[in-house]
């Protein structure tokens, strides 16, 4: 994306955190920028960027979806960050709970993508990006549905880039680290009374909320955002955050087994 040209740029849960910070960095470069939340209206002036363009849309809702869509007009650049952050042990994650995720976190993002494809081949330019979880290459204890959601869309963005590339459309995901969003007060936590997981699960949901608290700044992966839609050829993945360099390289390195033990340690967990 030259940094000289104007896009349209869309922005999903652009009211705070990561979606704010990437739609304060894409309206600075003076791109027309089109931010999602699910009630605009309700918006405070410190959750709104000047000169976003703040619409409303629900992914869980289909019919929310479809609404945005059809007003939506030509889009170069998409970014799929709206999500939901989701804790518990497997046996004891609600099934609706797992399903409001998947139709949040990757359904939603999908049908998005979907919509703006046609006009980006046509026009013959296109980014779209994934905002998934560095979780999504690690294994982590307890954020199993949320770690599938970000393992879908990465699965999603990797393979649809050889289909898309040939036309000038580049897909790409990034993996965020440990950040310092305020997300962890807002993350959705399920544990049955008397569970045989409490005391783990306990211990560790304390050690995350430490982490992220010790995180980057959403700033930080916002400017990674901004530099993979602008690059001529985007890469399929952009890590951020976490000594991202270096876990990549431990863990091409170790057996997964051992990458396992190390996990569980860094977090106080029998293994």
């Amino acid at each position: 994306m030259s940094t000289n040209a104007t896009r349209t740029v869309v922005i999903t849960g652009a009211s705070s955190g990561i979606g704010k910070a990437t739609a304060a960095a894409f309206a600075a470069r003076g791109h027309k920028v089109i931010g999602t939340s699910r009630n605009p209206d309700s918006l405070a002036p410190a959750d709104r960027v000047p000169g976003v363009d703040y619409r409303a849309l629900d992914l869980t809702d289909r019919a929310s979806v479809a609404r945005f869509v059809g007003d939506l007009g030509a889009v170069d650049v998409l970014i799929n960050n709206a999500g939901e952050s989701q804790a518990g042990p497997l046996a004891e994650l609600p099934g609706d709970a797992v399903e409001r995720l998947f139709q949040l976190n990757v359904f939603g993002a999908i049908a998005l993508t979907q919509a703006v494809l046609p006009g980006m081949r046509e026009r013959g330019y296109g980014r779209v990006v994934m905002v998934g979880s560095m979780l999504g290459s690690f294994p982590m204890p307890y954020r199993s549905s949320y770690v599938a959601t970000k393992a879908a869309l990465r699965g999603f963005a990797t393979l649809a880039r050889f289909e898309e590339s040939p036309f000038g459309v580049w897909i790409t995901t990034i993996e965020p680290g440990q950040i310092d969003t305020g997300l962890r007060e807002r993350r959705t936590k399920y544990l049955d009374e008397g569970s045989p997981h409490t005391t783990d699960f306990t211990n560790f949901m304390a050690k995350l909320d430490q982490k992220q608290g010790e995180g980057i700044t959403p700033e930080k992966v916002a400017k990674t955002i901004v530099a993979a839609a602008e690059a001529e050829r985007p890469g399929p993945l952009y890590a951020v955050g976490s000594n991202a360099p270096l876990m990549f390289l431990v863990r091409r390195l170790l057996p997964r087994t051992v990458m396992e033990k190390l996990i569980a340690a860094s977090y106080g967990l029998k293994r």
